[in-house]
């Protein structure tokens, strides 16, 4: 268990950012033989393993998964505001020597000849770039054409996020967070495999949402000014198969009173999200999904609001109200027919 202590200070200084390069970490571990992700994962996992095991460019990145549990944060640098995977290995090819070696020493002391960590302190600048290359490599294979729609899913994670702690506060943010992150204020605890308490001092807390938190939880405590962690974003069936994966709710009664279609557009707004957010989430053609929002607007069940460019939708009282009625009933039926 990882146990990070947040004062006053950093609490109000909570900011979320967005990482494609701490998602494709997580990926990593997520694809390694000796997992077994879950659905929608395992189509994914498969590409991602060829691309692991047939492209040689890709072996540095050996150490990130086979290496101690513990990893400097030049490997993995923290987000600093950009967006891009390219803008983020910029900063890994930038990574001055002598944090290279510091962070060597530091984390991987007695291991300095291993064939994966000596090129760091032979040659910092060169290993970092090979390191970029790599990232690169498997990024372009594994995850490139799954950007725009997980960049979607950590964007509406921002948004939900950011609108909990601005209206509800900290205590609302956190304790929706996910269930492997728990709220014991003012102690925010992370399952982990490993034992480690932590005082954020005068840092600030970044969160940052990813779709591939399956693979392994991320925390990072090196940089004075910045304490990251990660969870969780929700939508990652959005990655699955489109052509295959369980129907849960055909024949029930939300089904029958909508249309499935609607239906399933109702179920899927637990939280603020855009029409095409939602079309990733179900597979579906954002035309499809929007005439389904409007017609769900026009009945009341749900509300519309322009934040910037972007339209957000959201149950309303009645839409709720809705689902914990027929959810409700189904729950009765269950019963009569076991008792």
């Amino acid at each position: 268990m990882i146990r990070i202590e947040l004062d006053e200070a950093s609490l109000g200084a909570t900011r979320i950012a967005i990482s494609p390069l701490w998602d494709a970490f997580c990926s990593l571990h997520l694809a390694l033989p000796h997992r077994t992700p879950s659905w929608p994962y395992e189509e994914w996992a498969g590409r991602a393993r060829e691309v692991l095991r047939d492209d040689e460019r890709t072996r540095p990145l050996r150490l990130l998964t086979h290496g101690p549990h513990g990893f400097p944060d030049f490997l993995l640098p923290r987000p600093a505001g950009a967006a891009s995977v390219d803008a983020e290995l910029d900063i890994v090819r930038s990574t001055p020597a002598h944090v290279v070696r510091a962070g060597v020493r530091e984390h991987y002391a007695g291991l300095e000849d291993h064939p994966l960590v000596r090129p760091y302190v032979d040659d910092p600048e060169a290993a970092c770039a090979t390191l970029a290359e790599a990232y690169a490599a498997y990024w372009e294979g594994a995850l490139e054409q799954h950007w725009p729609t997980m960049r979607r899913l950590v964007e509406d994670e921002v948004l939900v996020r950011a609108r909990t702690f601005a209206t509800e506060g900290v205590d609302a943010l956190f304790a929706g967070l996910e269930s492997r992150a728990g709220w014991k204020p003012p102690v925010l605890e992370l399952t982990k495999h490993i034992e480690a308490d932590y005082r954020a001092g005068e840092r600030r807390l970044l969160l940052i949402p990813l779709v591939f938190a399956e693979g392994c939880r991320l925390y990072s405590t090196d940089d004075p000014e910045v304490l990251a962690v990660s969870f969780q974003a929700r939508g990652a069936a959005a990655l699955r198969d489109r052509s295959a994966g369980p129907d849960a709710e055909s024949g029930d009664r939300l089904g029958l009173l909508l249309g499935r279609g609607r239906a399933s557009v109702l179920r899927r707004l637990g939280g603020p999200l855009t029409t095409a957010g939602l079309a990733d989430r179900l597979g579906l053609a954002p035309s499809t999904v929007s005439e389904h929002l409007s017609v769900l607007a026009d009945a009341g069940v749900v509300t519309r609001h322009r934040v910037g460019r972007s339209v957000y939708y959201q149950l309303t009282d009645t839409g709720r109200s809705l689902l914990a009625l027929l959810a409700l009933l189904a729950g009765e039926d269950v019963l009569r027919a076991v008792s």
